[in-house]
């Protein structure tokens, strides 16, 4: 275990790592968690597992049908679209707060985390996720309102399954070069301290993510399979 793990209880290590597993799409959605594999993989017995196991279950991340049988939540349209709905919201909100309140310091961080970006695209995949967030959440430390970004945070967490089925969509392979140039500009207008301006670039930048292909292929896949058609094929930035 990680030094900074050192303090930790077992639950909340077990938590911290299926979570991980869960919202990186290294435990797909829909299937079945071995328990008693996984206690073993983590060294740890089945009580602190169950523990985790109940606290992803009230975050609405594993779905326990009985004792012993436990899924991976399914993916919706629905959520997918209520994240979305939410992040429309306070993106922008934490976007205009930022250029209001940013320091120095903020400032040298978001420049850092520009300047490490690459196109979230599947060539360049997780590693340009981690940058994308990595500038996302330099942006909302510089709105200096903690409730915000830690709802922010959690909505971020929960919307990567998304981008990551965005990612795997026909438009997973474009350039993106309009969502690089969007980070530009909102390091320019939040160091302006242009409020409005940096808000409304915001919102018009979430609007465009690869989260809203996502919520499509979603619905397409849902309405073939009320249909009885079968699944369709559905191959988040944001």
């Amino acid at each position: 275990m990680a030094e900074a793990n050192l303090f930790l209880s077992k639950s909340d290590l077990a938590y911290a790592e299926l979570r991980g597993r869960i919202l990186s799409g290294s435990l797909s959605a829909g299937s079945r968690l071995a328990q008693y594999e996984l206690a073993a993989s983590l060294g740890m017995s089945i009580t602190p597992l169950r523990e985790a196991i109940r606290r992803l279950s009230s975050e609405g991340l594993v779905e326990v049908e009985t004792h012993r049988d436990v899924r991976v939540s399914t993916m919706s349209s629905t959520e997918a679209r209520q994240l979305f709905e939410v992040r429309l919201s306070l993106d922008p909100t934490a976007a205009g707060l930022a250029a209001e309140r940013r320091t120095d310091a903020d400032l040298d961080a978001m420049r850092a985390a520009v300047g490490r970006l690459l196109p979230v695209t599947r060539r360049w995949g997780e590693e340009a996720l981690s940058a994308h967030r990595a500038f996302h959440r330099a942006l909302y430390a510089a709105s200096h309102n903690d409730v915000l970004v830690r709802l922010l945070d959690d909505l971020w967490d929960k919307s990567d399954r998304y981008r990551r089925l965005g990612l795997e969509l026909p438009p997973g392979d474009g350039p993106r070069t309009r969502d690089l140039d969007d980070h530009h500009r909102l390091v320019d207008l939040v160091a302006a301290r242009c409020s409005g301006e940096a808000a409304d670039l915001m919102r018009t930048h979430v609007a465009h993510s690869l989260t809203a292909t996502a919520i499509s292929a979603l619905e397409d896949r849902e309405e073939h399979e009320e249909a009885g058609a079968g699944p369709a094929v559905a191959g988040g930035q944001g």
